[in-house]
């Protein structure tokens, strides 16, 4: 019997009369999985072939209506603000994709979708692609189809790696209506995303007199959640904002009337686009302050891509390495501190830059956010 696993389900696949018959049992139990195709070769012995006839695929815009929004509103129900498919949803229902059945579309269909929008730019076009690519893979790890979609996304994107400078920076901020100056500091010093900043809340922080520490919950992925210590003009920022609030124990950091009831990116977009027109700095993403200061970041680690991965939240270091570029000198450093004529096979003692009590001191007071694993 031919049972193999996709994901978390049993399909099984065998011939019969010379036609490959392949079906998902949509099941995640082998057992039942092995009865499944039994009953459906026995099925095929007695000739009742029309009992088993195999149900349609449904389209890709019925998917996205029935299966697919409803798992995107239901996943990010929290955060209602990041649930940026419902646009490119509408874009593929509305294309001749829409009206292809799931298991029959290809990265053709993907490349026509994207002439249909060719009046777009890049991102726009790849806005639609990443929901189809995302929609495909749900398909695939429902049973629905056989296999995942590769899709190709659409070349000359616009990527935002532009750095400001500290007179950029500071004539911006100066220009910043609040909340979101205060969301543009904590972005701009600890490389936090705009989404993560804006769902702060006070047990998520740690004020005290030698400084601060912020917890990071939730977020794109595990290594999303970590600890980081504040800088001094964040450490500030709180420290105002938790007294003027009258020292809460509980509740936003930057509480707002939205259907969240936090500060969110609807919100800041008019108070960045404002600030922009006040202070006269050329125009950029919002985004580009994380990217300004993970790049400051990566030079304050002097390439050690492991670390600017723990704190920019980074499942993978591969987007980590964007933001660390070793010079010549940071290179001829690292050897020479293994000193001259060090042979092969000598054991080197590397110092921290923290002295024993200070990562100690550091480990207690992160205890007081109640880390989980």
């Amino acid at each position: 019997m031919a049972i193999y696993k996709r994901g978390n389900i049993y399909w099984y696949k065998f011939r019969w009369n010379g036609e490959l018959i392949r079906e998902s049992t949509k099941q995640s139990n082998k057992q039942i999985a092995r009865n499944m195709e039994s009953a459906h070769r026995t099925t095929l012995a007695n000739g009742l072939v029309g009992i088993r006839e195999k149900r349609p695929a449904p389209t890709l815009a019925d998917f996205l209506k029935g299966d697919f929004i409803t798992f995107a509103e239901t996943k990010h129900a929290a955060k209602p603000g990041t649930l940026r498919y419902r646009q490119g949803c509408d874009m593929l229902k509305k294309s001749g994709m829409g009206k292809v059945p799931i298991d029959e579309v290809t990265d053709q269909h993907a490349q026509q979708f994207a002439g249909e929008f060719a009046r777009l730019s890049p991102s726009g076009i790849n806005r639609g692609l990443r929901t189809l690519r995302r929609a495909m893979n749900l398909a695939y790890r429902w049973g629905k189809l056989e296999k995942p979609l590769k899709v190709s996304l659409a070349q000359h994107e616009v990527q935002r790696d532009r750095v400001l400078s500290e007179k950029e920076l500071k004539e911006y901020l100066a220009k910043c209506p609040q909340p979101w100056r205060d969301c543009a500091i904590l972005i701009a010093d600890e490389g936090f995303r705009p989404g993560e900043v804006f769902a702060l809340q006070w047990p998520h922080v740690l004020l005290d007199s030698r400084g601060g520490l912020i917890r990071i919950l939730e977020g794109k992925s595990k290594a999303a959640r970590r600890v980081l210590p504040m800088t001094p003009r964040v450490f500030q920022v709180l420290k105002t904002r938790y007294e003027t609030a009258g020292k809460p124990t509980e509740g936003w950091i930057f509480p707002s009337a939205s259907r969240s009831g936090h500060f969110n990116s609807d919100a800041a977009k008019e108070h960045h686009k404002k600030a922009l027109e006040d202070s006269k700095v050329a125009a950029f993403p919002p985004y580009v302050l994380r990217h300004t200061a993970l790049t400051r970041l990566g030079e304050a680690a002097g390439g050690d891509v492991f670390a600017l991965a723990r704190i920019a939240g980074h499942s993978t270091i591969t987007i980590t390495q964007r933001y660390v570029h070793p010079e010549a000198e940071s290179i001829d450093r690292v050897f020479a501190n293994l000193g001259v004529g060090t042979k092969l096979g000598t054991k080197i003692k590397i110092k921290s830059k923290n002295s024993r009590s200070q990562r100690a001191d550091l480990a207690t007071r992160a205890t007081h956010l109640q880390l989980g694993s």
